[in-house]
């Protein structure tokens, strides 16, 4: 096992610039989780750490080891892909086994490590099988066993999850995060999937359009968003973002009043007549009343009226999106299961203002909190 280390690593295809300025560094043992939009430069990352693609500039470790000039078979990592890529023809045990006979390693150790693998991987009943006698989420724990049984100082993994339904993938994203926990192998794995990130990670590397947003730990990274990209990617409903102007001392929101709270106030360069961004998670709106008034202008911090659009049951709670006035977009909320809520209807909600952000306009950069 070895730790990562990427320097200003810039990966350019003739004039489009994949990724630039890449640079962080993941301790030996530790899982790290690459996320982002579709396109944004997670998985060049791990292909230019496996080898697979070529570093335009700057500098990629393996342990101690600078491999900018290293080829993909020596830099002794093991890659998982979105699809499987196992061999038709060989047996569980055979695919298993492929990795360690390419590389001529005895009979003896290969017969160990494959019996070790699928104990680990519960697929010991399953050696005899071909690829197409098996489910989904069987060949993937096979794709999964072939690269462990290599034994390699770096284990990175490109969506591997993306293939499965919902609930074999929660399965088996537990499964994997059990099985880190019992080899801490130093890992990379590519999603763009944000439960998934948030619940695997040790630490987190945010990218957008090739760029790093924000790393850092799940919990830190969803209590204190870097700007208002972050802020909406990680978040299951994602939070939300209100347009707002500031007058004097309140901020305007489709022609409601919200006072701006001591603690913004008195930190944060906010002006009158500017234009800002806020955000509140779903989590910290709450409904004050159900009523039919929405022209009574509220006069209480943090309270505005809005009408109810969609309402969708989930079980143990109920995912309301609501209309403010004027403002573009719907507002996510989570209320509880009995609650009874109609479109159409009117409701008096209250903004935790102890959690609302502030963000540019411009840049989405947050300027509350610091």
């Amino acid at each position: 096992m070895a730790k990562v280390v990427l320097n200003n690593v810039k990966r350019k295809f003739d004039k489009v610039t994949a990724i630039e300025n890449i640079s962080f560094e993941v301790p030996d043992g530790e899982f790290w989780v690459l996320v982002g939009p579709s396109g944004c430069g997670k998985s060049t990352i791990l292909r230019t750490i496996a080898g697979l693609e070529t570093i335009t500039s700057g500098s990629l470790y393996i342990g101690d080891r600078l491999v900018n000039d290293i080829p993909a078979r020596s830099r002794d990592v093991a890659m998982v892909f979105q699809n499987y890529a196992l061999y038709p023809h060989k047996t569980v045990a055979e695919n298993i086994a492929f990795g360690l006979e390419m590389r001529q390693v005895d009979r003896k150790t290969i017969q160990s490590r494959v019996m070790s693998v699928a104990g680990a991987l519960s697929l010991e009943h399953l050696l005899d099988r071909k690829p197409k006698q098996l489910s989904g989420g069987q060949q993937q724990r096979v794709a999964l066993g072939r690269a462990i049984a290599r034994q390699p100082q770096v284990f990175l993994l490109d969506e591997p999850l993306s293939n499965l339904d919902t609930q074999l993938r929660d399965d088996t994203r537990t499964e994997l995060k059990q099985l880190h926990q019992k080899l801490s192998i130093t890992t990379i794995y590519v999603t763009h999937d944000q439960v998934e990130a948030m619940t695997l990670a040790d630490k987190i590397v945010v990218l957008n359009r090739g760029k790093i947003q924000q790393i850092g730990d799940p919990q830190s990274i969803y209590g204190l968003p870097a700007n208002q990209m972050v802020a909406t990617f990680l978040g299951n409903p994602p939070m939300n973002i209100i347009p707002a102007t500031v007058k004097e001392d309140m901020f305007d929101v489709g022609g409601q009043l919200l006072a701006i709270p001591n603690q913004i106030a008195a930190v944060s360069a906010v002006y009158p007549g500017q234009n800002y961004h806020l955000g509140i998670r779903p989590e910290h709106i709450r409904i004050i009343c159900q009523g039919t008034d929405s022209q009574n202008i509220p006069r209480e911090p943090g309270e505005l009226w809005v009408e109810v659009k969609v309402v969708e049951p989930l079980g143990k709670e109920i995912l309301i999106r609501v209309e403010l006035p004027s403002c573009p977009g719907l507002i996510n909320m989570q209320v509880e299961r009995d609650r009874h809520l109609h479109p159409g209807e009117k409701l008096k909600i209250c903004l935790d203002l102890n959690n609302l952000f502030v963000f540019e306009t411009s840049d989405g950069v947050r300027i509350f909190p610091l």
